[in-house]
């Protein structure tokens, strides 16, 4: 259960399949617009109470308005409540929390297998979905409704005139989820107590069992406005692209080679989007987007980052990261003393 679920690159090594363009590096720095004078305090923005995403969600079978925090939270806080409205087993409580999840039952199923003794590698690809030899999966991740809950949100955020920043160069409309004040309450605990366990799986040589940062953000794609994206590769180690809606035809991702190991003719494999479920990858996978037929398409991407492997090698320049200050997670580097780094063994890869 979460408040989530109320929300009221470079030339290309060979030619590219018809429809998709040459191959450029995502610019992860964003072009900011300027602020109106009418959202503005004395020159300081208007932000949002954390509350939002813990207080004041309605249970809607029993007609309760609730705090949640965790399910024991829950069961301490108004258990007696939900009982006397009828939720009397653990069935209907499991009910509850599953009515007013913003996650998919089979993603937690899968979540669930992760966390779990023993899990291995094999043993997840029995609950996802893998396409070739490329290392890229789908797997169920949102409900139908928190994605409808969620567009309906970031449409009324879009036709505002509060100030908005784009994702990058690449992608003309969308939002930053940061601006939305979505980092802290929603995406951080997304990545670190959902993703991380199945990527810690997945892709544990890329910092899988230790993405300590992200960058979220969500594209739309229109007739009328961006159609598709062009191949490029991610300022990721790993990256989560969720179909979020609305009604859309065409419009398939496209994947070609590993950044990093290019081959002389690299093979392409296209993929079909599929409302409320994502498509893990890792970010230097050169990729794009087929143009939409008709429809509007929104999606979100997650960036996600392990500053264990990136303070080796900065993933867009190839070279030992040279720092700057940046605001919140930056690009994910981190500051480390030479000496911290261990010698022989890999910490993050032994999960």
């Amino acid at each position: 259960m979460t408040d989530a679920s109320s929300l009221a690159l470079a030339r290309p090594e060979a030619p590219l399949p018809a429809g998709r363009r040459s191959h450029l590096v995502m610019d992860p720095a964003p072009r900011v617009a300027p602020a109106p004078a009418g959202n503005m305090s004395a020159g300081r923005p208007f932000l949002a109470c954390a509350c939002f995403f813990s207080d004041n969600i309605f249970v809607g079978r029993y007609g309760l308005h609730v705090r949640y925090q965790d399910e024991g939270q829950l069961r301490r806080d108004h258990g007696q409540v939900l009982r006397e409205r009828g939720c009397r087993s653990e069935e209907d409580f499991s009910a509850v929390l599953r009515e007013d999840s913003f996650l998919a039952p089979e993603f937690l199923e899968i979540v669930r297998y992760c966390t779990s003794p023993g899990a291995h590698l094999h043993g997840l690809l029995r609950y996802i979905e893998s396409f070739s030899d490329k290392r890229i999966y789908r797997l169920p991740v949102f409900t139908q409704e928190f994605c409808q809950a969620f567009v309906d949100e970031l449409e009324n955020f879009e036709q505002s005139d509060m100030p908005k920043g784009r994702p990058n160069t690449m992608n003309n409309y969308g939002v930053l989820l940061n601006e939305l004040g979505m980092d802290e309450a929603f995406i951080t605990p997304l990545r670190e107590q959902y993703l991380q366990p199945v990527t810690a799986l997945l892709y544990p040589d890329l910092g899988g069992a230790c993405l300590d940062s992200h960058k979220a953000f969500v594209v739309k794609y229109s007739l009328h406005e961006d159609l598709d994206l062009s191949s490029h590769y991610d300022n990721a180690e790993v990256t989560l692209n969720v179909s979020l809606g609305k009604d859309f035809t065409e419009g398939n991702l496209y994947f070609g080679d590993f950044s990093q190991d290019p081959t002389p003719v690299p093979k392409y494999v296209e993929i079909e989007h599929v409302g409320a479920q994502g498509l893990l990858h890792r970010g230097g996978q050169i990729h794009g987007a087929l143009p939409i037929a008709s429809g509007e398409r929104w999606n979100l991407i997650i960036w996600m980052r392990s500053s264990t492997i990136r303070n080796q090698l900065c993933p867009m320049c190839n070279k030992k990261p040279e720092l700057v200050e940046a605001e919140g997670f930056g690009d994910g580097f981190t500051e480390s003393l030479e000496d911290d780094a261990p010698e022989t063994v890999n910490l993050c890869t032994l999960w």
